[in-house]
């Protein structure tokens, strides 16, 4: 009943708020404290009995009590960080705060005239530590969350002796002894306490409703706003963002959802530990970031990225990659028994974090590829982006992934791994193989070009890139993997593809250079391709002999628009998918996703790295042409274009254009070394098909296995690899998608729900 009667006058509180015209004092006790002194209620709660509406109705007549309230919650965290809520009572206090200004916080963000408000400072209150006067509301509330975090009884494990005349100075505690989890720089595992995991969790909330003042800005090309919250927690204005850093890293990297292992322990207990894991991690992913541009030769520096990039020991990185590995592949994990196992659902953040790792600190980047240990990573991501294909609404999902394996491919280790055979057997919908891990990322890249959804195509160059970068490296595709390219090649060089948008001959380029690099470096082990490259060589033919004259063109447009799909259907060569696997499905109607920034063309996401002979890489200058003509030569315009904008050919001067285009790049076709091949090859599997009577594939393929090209090929030309490049474009990317993702997980309760968030749409699918 007291329950029901504190939530009575809370909401009474509200109301008399809401109502009053004349500003209340500051100094009227008695009215503020009903906000939480005497109420003991659940997030939710708040949420549900402060309405919107009435918020904004506050902001926009009563002003001057809006600050009021927010002056006195901050007062009240700041005092409690102070004392160390050593009461009960003072705990409920804090945790009372923290909701309130959890809910109110989005809708100062979004009123523009309200945006500095926390950078103002009370009127009346002056910082002996700061000479320049009163601390800005905004850094006193960060300060007093970060020392909260670190409060005994409350947020962490006390230290104290016995007896009760031993409290804790909160001003003089170390808080680098309160880690929250063993793991990077710190031994000991303190015991789990759900209380302290709970209260962490409130504040970890708020915290991240702080940051949130990047959603209630417009996306800026370039990328050159400070976050000025984020700025001042990562600064050493906090004294605790070290300890903070490494709890929140050791608390995700170390968490286990399934446990002991037992079926269904998930429901029969809450797993208060998850939800304080999904905070950290998004608290993570939201300070870890690089200021692009201007702004980053202002404010200072950035503390949890200093710290990210400085980690070093080996032990540390392998903490980090088998944690990140373990809950990447949660949600792929099979069981007799069905949801017999808890799902994890914040793979996304794991994703951004991962990203952020491997960019901001190579010595990471490097461990990770110097075993096996990559392909922990590889295959939950191709598992995510197979599973995702269909779905409007993991759009960013899919680009996030692509994002990771086109980094990775920018080393050579990476290709090197993908050599190991892929004997785990998750189901996926895609054909059953036998064959390594280049065999499966090739087949998810033709799953997600040929079966996914048209909002994917601006991706096709990241994907097909990444094949490049990693083929000079392949030791022996799968015949089921040579189909697939061969099947690429087939489907982008169809008449009507190549002429309906100006851009799209240099996917022909990007799997041209694939199978170069296959002949010249991998020709020994590769005879399945070779094979293929035989038997479909009418392809090759056809793309020497393209007509490109005006009337051709306009015919080849004016025919039926043949889809992708449509020749994956009738030329692929399906077979039966993996036991246990789904198909990809679209989205529900309904669903909400958050609408993205285009992603910069692949000549702007990369720089071109050219492999000496001693394996280095020298990096390429923009004009420097390598002896083969690539892909991103020839590209005029790689911005995502509409399936209108691709139709628009109806004048005849459109055909004319279009001719002229074409025949600038197909004389630079590099066809060479595949003619070569077919020219020498051909010849002798006809003359054994003959002469032995051969009908059987395998038999060609074992001639094949045991011929060589030694001196009959082209010089080889050098390996050209396209390393991803930092840019303002991919950073403004990143946060647009990081934040959509945060605003879209956190509904329970729905922080920014309804909120004027201007740096990404919210839409219904």
């Amino acid at each position: 009943m007291g329950n029901a009667d504190s939530k009575l006058n809370f909401r009474k509180a509200v109301i008399r708020l809401t109502t009053k015209t004349q500003p209340v004092e500051t100094t009227d006790d008695a009215f503020w404290d009903q906000f939480w002194a005497d109420t003991a209620m659940s997030v939710q709660d708040v949420f549900a009995l402060v309405p919107a509406a009435e918020i904004r109705a506050v902001r926009e007549e009563s002003p001057s009590n809006l600050a009021t309230l927010c002056y006195k919650a901050v007062e009240k965290l700041v005092q409690a960080a102070e004392s160390g809520c050593p009461s009960e009572k003072e705990r409920q206090i804090v945790l009372n705060c923290t909701r309130l200004l959890t809910r109110i916080l989005p809708y100062i963000f979004e009123d523009a005239d309200w945006r500095g408000f926390f950078w103002s400072t009370v009127p009346g209150a002056q910082d002996e530590d700061n000479d320049d006067g009163a601390r800005p509301l905004a850094e006193s509330l960060l300060l007093a969350v970060s020392d909260l975090l670190f409060c005994p009884d409350f947020t962490v494990q006390s230290h104290k002796r016995a007896g009760p005349d031993t409290e804790e100075d909160m001003q003089s505690i170390d808080s680098c002894e309160y880690i929250w989890e063993a793991g990077v720089g710190f031994a000991q595992s303190p015991p789990l306490d759900y209380i302290h995991d709970l209260n962490r969790t409130e504040l970890l909330k708020l915290l991240l409703t702080c940051f949130s003042d990047a959603m209630y800005l417009p996306p800026s090309a370039e990328n050159n706003i400070l976050n000025r919250w984020v700025t001042f927690f990562s600064s050493t204005d906090n004294r605790h963002a070290l300890p903070l850093f490494t709890s929140l890293l050791n608390v995700v990297c170390a968490y286990d959802p399934v446990g002991y292992g037992i079926p269904y322990n998930y429901l029969m207990f809450s797993d208060y530990r998850e939800v304080l894991v999904e905070h950290a991690v998004q608290i993570l992913i939201v300070t870890l970031e690089h200021e692009a541009g201007a702004a980053a030769l202002v404010g200072p520096d950035n503390l949890f990225v200093n710290y990210l990039s400085r980690i070093h020991r080996e032990e540390d990185f392998s903490f980090i990659l088998k944690g990140l590995a373990r809950l990447m592949t949660n949600p792929l994990i099979q069981t007799y028994l069905p949801n017999s196992t808890k799902k994890i659902q914040f793979h996304q953040e794991l994703l951004v974090l991962f990203w952020k790792l491997c960019d901001f600190n190579k010595k990471f980047l490097f461990f990770v590829l110097k075993s096996s240990d990559v392909l922990d990573v590889l295959v939950p991501i191709l598992f995510y982006l197979n599973d995702a294909r269909a779905d409007q609404s993991c759009v960013g999902l899919i680009h996030i992934g692509v994002f990771i394996l086109l980094l990775l491919s920018g080393e050579r280790n990476f290709g090197v791994r993908l050599n190991k055979t892929y004997s785990v057997r998750i189901p996926m919908d895609i054909p059953v193989f036998t064959g390594t891990h280049a065999d499966l990322l090739i087949m998810i890249f033709h799953k997600i070009i040929t079966g996914g959804h048209q909002h994917l195509k601006p991706l096709f160059d990241c994907l097909l890139t990444i094949i490049v970068n990693v083929s000079p490296y392949l030791k022996s595709l799968s015949m089921v993997a040579a189909n697939k390219l061969l099947h690429l090649l087939e489907a982008f060089s169809t008449n009507w593809f190549l002429f309906s948008a100006s851009q799209n001959h240099h996917l022909i380029f990007f799997l041209l250079e694939v199978f170069n690099n296959l002949i010249q470096y991998q020709f020994d082990g590769n005879c399945n391709l070779v094979y293929t490259l035989i038997r479909k060589r009418n392809i090759f033919h056809q793309l020497a002999n393209l007509t490109s004259d005006p009337v051709t063109i306009h015919k080849a447009l004016e025919m039926k628009k043949t889809t992708l799909a449509h020749i994956s259907r009738t030329n692929s060569q399906e077979t039966i998918p993996m036991d246990g696997s789904r198909p990809a499905v679209p989205a529900e109607p309904g669903t909400l996703k958050a609408s993205l920034v285009a992603i910069p063309a692949i000549d702007k996401l990369t720089k071109k790295a050219q492999v000496s002979e001693d394996g280095t890489m020298v990096c390429l200058q923009h004009n420097t042409h390598s002896p083969q003509m690539t892909a991103d030569q020839h590209t005029h315009s790689l911005q995502p274009q509409t399936a209108d904008d691709q139709h628009k050919h109806s004048p005849q001067s459109s055909d004319t254009n279009t001719s002229g285009i074409v025949l600038s790049w197909k004389s630079k076709l590099p066809l060479q070394t595949i003619m070569r091949l077919l020219q020498v090859l051909v010849p002798q599997v006809e003359k054994i098909c003959i002469d032995k009577g051969l009908t059987d594939e395998s038999e060609i393929l074992k001639f094949l296995q045991h011929g060589t090209l030694v001196g009959l090929l082209p010089v080889p030309h050098p390996i050209l690899i396209r390393k991803y490049q930092a840019n303002a474009g991919t950073a403004m990317w990143f946060r647009t998608y990081t934040w959509g993702v945060i605003y879209l997980r956190n509904v329970d309760p729905p922080i920014w729900y309804d909120t004027d968030v201007r740096l990404f749409e919210i839409q219904r699918i």
